[in-house]
């Protein structure tokens, strides 16, 4: 049993040092991010803006592999199994990330314990919009309007679990009101069905959303960042009604559990180079996004309270596990 336990720490000891090397040679072939939603959202936009950067960077190419299915999580499994040898990440958004940890019943995966936090690359904030036939122009306006309509107004979101259904829980039981849920299937179907007057509001993405408000066809009310974003500096936040609420969607990197620090921490460096590079720029500003200046450290424990505040909101609804 002795000689037993000394082969098995001699395999360990093996693999340590082997990875090491592999670290000190980072990257010597082409990486591959997982993102586990379709082509065209915003973390699909940024990640393919930051892959070129590292490309060049690293002298490697940077695939970007969507495999969406299951709600994100198909993808973000694939990277819980790798080899943390640095060649396999996950590019997703903090929120649905976080969710899912209370959301699915039976994960293929630990949300914390299976993912090695990298960088929080950056944020874009929500917007709560509203149909312009519901006549209100501020949250202020709203909260007073449903409030005189208890159960009446409906909003949409992209979906159970999305994070603009349950942003939108907790800013109701915030300002104490009660709105039916109408949950679809990506946020450009929310944001149509609001301008289509079938629901009264909703929590969209800008791309959704600033289009058709600049066409008329909807309110923009409060962005959904505890700040003032420079891109919409005009428009006030939901804090500025209700205090404690800052939410948005954050494109994240994660390696496999085990990925070498000093393979986090040239990752997290040239990411931190990518965010500030013109062209990278240029699209944050689209969206509205700004970097994530966040350690991974610092990434990891924003991501740890995160997963306690989803559960508590998801608690609170009264919202049970798929």
């Amino acid at each position: 049993m002795r000689i037993n336990r000394i082969v098995a720490a001699l395999v360990v000891m093996g693999s340590a040092i082997s990875l090491h090397a592999a670290a000190q040679s980072y990257p010597n072939k082409p990486i591959r991010v997982i993102i586990p939603w379709p082509i065209g959202g915003i973390t699909d936009v940024i990640t393919r803006a930051v892959a070129l950067h590292l490309s060049e960077a690293f002298g490697q190419q940077v695939i970007v592999d969507n495999r969406p299915g299951a709600g994100g999580t198909l993808g973000a499994g694939l990277v819980a199994k790798a080899v943390p040898d640095g060649y396999t990440l996950l590019m997703t958004d903090v929120a649905s990330h976080s969710i899912s940890a209370s959301l699915y019943a039976k994960l293929p995966y630990d949300v914390l314990k299976d993912f090695e936090p990298v960088a929080l690359v950056a944020g874009s904030p929500m917007l709560l919009v509203a149909n312009p036939s519901l006549n209100v122009r501020t949250l202020a306006e709203l909260v007073a309007l449903a409030k005189s309509k208890p159960g009446q107004l409906n909003y949409a979101s992209s979906g159970n679990g999305a994070i603009n259904h349950l942003a939108a829980e907790r800013l109701h039981r915030m300002v104490g009101i009660q709105l039916v849920h109408i949950p679809f299937k990506g946020s450009i179907q929310a944001a149509t069905s609001v301008i289509a007057g079938d629901t009264a509001i909703s929590l969209s993405t800008i791309p959704a959303a600033v289009p058709q408000a600049k066409a008329g066809k909807l309110v923009i009310l409060a962005t959904s960042f505890a700040k003032r974003t420079l891109q919409l500096g005009d428009v006030p936040t939901i804090a500025e009604t209700v205090g404690d609420y800052d939410h948005g969607f954050y494109s994240a990197l994660w390696g496999p559990p085990g990925l070498p620090r000093d393979i986090v921490e040239r990752l997290h460096a040239e990411i931190a180079k990518a965010v500030e590079q013109p062209k990278v720029k240029e699209i944050l500003a689209l969206n509205a996004a700004e970097p994530g200046r966040m350690t991974p450290a610092q990434f990891g424990e924003h991501m740890a309270r995160e997963v306690r505040m989803w559960g508590e909101v998801m608690r609170t609804a009264g919202l049970k596990p798929e």
